[in-house]
């Protein structure tokens, strides 16, 4: 493999050269984070996927809960006004 930088060119101008390399590190870190925080995002999409259809289960059980109190309640007070139930 040739390098794009001479040892002689490096010599005459170390600046430049120096320059050169620190472009591809920073290149190179860039698509590093960039790939790291694509993997994050799709765990957190997979954990998000998890959470809603938790909070979709909550919410059929809660509208179960609350017509069964509703049922309950129309059930005392229907007691309640025929005199069934002492107060």
């Amino acid at each position: 493999m040739k390098l794009p930088v001479t040892f002689e060119q490096f010599s005459k101008d170390p600046v430049k050269a120096v320059t050169f390399c620190m472009l591809v590190v920073v290149a190179y870190l860039w698509y590093d984070n960039k790939t790291n925080y694509q993997a994050q995002i799709d765990h957190h999409q997979a954990k998000i996927e998890e959470l809603e259809a938790k909070v979709d289960k909550c919410l059929v059980q809660l509208k179960r809960s609350d017509s069964a109190l509703a049922a309950a309640t129309t059930k005392l007070e229907v007691l309640s006004a025929l005199g069934k139930i002492p107060q």
